[in-house]
């Protein structure tokens, strides 16, 4: 065996690379299909986001190049089509730029200011902004991927969701309360009092008030129909619900009125002891408007309803009665989740509370505590997740913030589930990956395995084959996601080859595992040096004659081959593994099916062979 191969098994097996010509992993290195990202402002995707505020509600989260798009499709047969796309996009990418220096900010504003800086080189600029503008039927901010993201979108869905349910609320509320208010003003008009001469002139009006002898009405109307009288016990109890109605905290009816309810927190043991404090106020409520409708509808039987009604509540409300009241809104990050807080949000989803909560994690490669040179992988929030999942009746939805937009539905349902919803979400930002921008770094964990998106939706089916969905994730079929990476040699020949993007790759873009990495000199790359989903087909037993290795590119864009230890090609075959666990979940190579359906074939194999006829021989 030749000098270097030796030195590099040795590095894979010690993680030692003293005494040889091994290079250390550095910042400016990156994994090779990362290459041509460079820059993202010049680039076409997802970001930035509008969080829009105008209806509906599905057009809560849209992207800024599919706004411009589908602008753009409107005006196809405009004969100035072209220059306004062609100027549109100029637009976007200073959008992109304006937001990488000064962050998030309001949509209008930046169009326009971005539209007045490119008109000196081009007046027809403007005119293609307020074109494209009239066409977005849109406003709001504008964000892309940083460690803020999460808790905005969330945030802004969230009131989007509850603006709806408190619209629906508010009219349910008046309809009941015009109707109670009949009932009072009813009994008032067919009373003595609602027959006087100066109560009749006030409901004819100024208008034709001496077109009418009010005395004479008034006798008329006191001798032709006897009075119309509430019970005293009924006339309460709609001064009763009147009265709830038109003071609750929860959707206020009056500007004037009571300060409203906050619903969103930082910390699920501050929401669950608002939940409880509120909880009589919420029966209260709920009571008030079940009864009301009872009421209005003429339906309401004092000798069955007092029955039904006296103890509502007591043992709980439903998630039926809860849908109408305010979900409760917990964002909170994987590195506050104590002991404490993390039994709090599983109390707060056991119990089937309206709780929406949304865990972020900016760091989801942490070196374990507790066993020196491993690592946990997300693990608070895949402990979370698996809990939730567990409880059966909790919507999940886990994603990188580099796929929120694609994840938009499953979001928006997530919040509109008439139950408990965990959301957890990698922000890509943290300060262990350079200068690596969040949203590649986000995209990376997703590629890599090391956070995989997933929805579970408890009302989409009574099985796993409609409640788990896995495919959102990038060729969900197979352990890695696979990619054509093309280059130039040093003759300026035109190269390619396939690359896994696995968690080795991942990891190596992370400051705290550069040590794990060693990167060899092109003048010895060998046949020893096999790329990882080949180090992971077998299990080496004893002394290797192979050593794992990634493709990366350096600072000045040269292709380089990384080589890593025995810890991260053991990290990374248990991610590969936690994958194919999901995978099966999720109704990806189900072994259990797999193995059914291998014993079909052999046992129709075998029905075919015994069924057969001889075949004669001639003599």
């Amino acid at each position: 065996m030749a000098v270097q191969p030796q030195q590099q098994i040795a590095f894979h097996l010690t993680g030692r690379k003293s005494g040889s010509s091994l290079r250390p992993m550095k910042s400016s290195y990156r994994p090779a299909l990362f290459a041509r990202f460079g820059d993202l402002t010049t680039l076409r995707y997802d970001f930035p986001l509008l969080l829009n505020r105008e209806e509906p509600i599905e057009r809560a989260m849209l992207s800024l190049s599919k706004l411009i798009d589908d602008a753009v499709e409107v005006l196809r047969d405009d004969p100035d089509r072209d220059r306004i796309a062609r100027q549109g996009y100029e637009l976007e990418r200073e959008l992109r730029r304006d937001l990488a220096i000064g962050g998030t900010d309001d949509f209008a504003t930046l169009w326009n200011d971005a539209a007045t800086r490119l008109s000196n080189e081009n007046e027809k600029i403007q005119d293609s902004a307020r074109r494209l503008w009239a066409l977005f039927h849109a406003s709001g901010e504008l964000v892309d991927v940083d460690s803020n993201l999460p808790s905005r979108v969330m945030r802004h869905t969230w009131s989007v969701v509850q603006a709806d349910k408190q619209t629906a609320f508010r009219e349910q509320a008046e309809r009941l309360l015009v109707n109670l208010h009949g009932i009072l003003e009813a009994e008032t008009a067919g009373s003595e009092i609602g027959r006087t001469p100066d109560r009749l002139k006030a409901t004819v009006g100024e208008s034709f008030a001496s077109a009418f002898n009010f005395d004479a009405m008034s006798r008329i109307l006191r001798d032709a129909k006897p009075g119309f009288r509430l019970s005293d016990e009924r006339r309460e109890r709609i001064r009763g619900l009147i009265d709830i109605l038109e003071k609750q905290r929860f959707y206020p009816l009056h500007s004037d009125g009571a300060e409203t309810h906050s619903f969103a927190f930082e910390r699920c043991s501050e929401a669950l002891s608002a939940y409880n404090e509120r909880h009589t106020e919420a029966v209260e409520l709920l009571k008030a408007l079940a009864i009301a409708e009872l009421e209005a509808n003429g339906d309401y039987r004092e000798s069955v309803h007092n029955v039904v009604f006296e103890n509502f509540g007591a043992n709980g409300l439903d998630a039926n009665e809860l849908t109408k009241l305010p979900d409760y809104l917990v964002y909170t990050n994987s590195s506050a989740l104590d002991a404490s807080e993390t039994a709090h949000i599983i109390e707060a989803l056991s119990a089937g509370l309206p709780f929406r909560v949304m865990v972020q994690t900016d760091d989801i490669l942490e070196p374990s505590a507790v066993a020196e040179g491993h690592m946990v992988l997300a693990s608070r929030s895949r402990q979370l997740r698996e809990m939730a999942i567990g409880l059966t009746d909790v919507f999940v939805l886990q994603s990188s913030a580099s796929h929120l937009f694609q994840s938009s539905d499953a979001l928006m349902r997530g919040l509109s589930y008439n139950g408990p919803a965990l959301f957890s979400i990698f922000s890509g930002a943290n300060e262990h990956t350079g200068e690596f921008p969040p949203y590649l770094v986000a995209a990376a964990a997703m590629e890599s395995r090391a956070f995989p998106a997933l929805v579970y939706d408890p009302s989409a089916g009574a099985d796993w084959a409609t409640r788990l969905v896995v495919d959102q994730n990038p060729s969900a079929d197979d352990d890695w996601p696979v990619h054509s990476f093309a280059y130039e040699n040093e003759t300026l020949q035109a190269q390619s080859e396939t690359l896994a993007f696995t968690l080795a790759d991942f990891m190596a873009m992370d400051d705290r595992f550069f040590d794990h990495f060693a990167v060899v000199d092109k003048a010895e790359w060998n046949a020893a040096m096999i790329p990882i989903p080949e180090a992971l087909q077998d299990s080496i037993h004893g002394h290797p004659d192979k050593v794992p290795s990634i493709t990366v590119v350096d600072g000045e864009g040269r292709i380089q081959r990384a080589i890593m230890d025995r810890r991260t090609l053991q990290e990374t075959r248990r991610c590969r593994e936690m994958w194919r666990s999901l995978q099966e979940l999720g109704g990806i190579h189900n072994s259990h099916a797999e193995r059914l359906l291998a014993a079909q074939i052999k046992a129709q194999v075998n029905a075919a062979l015994s069924t057969a006829q001889p075949v004669r021989q001639s003599v």
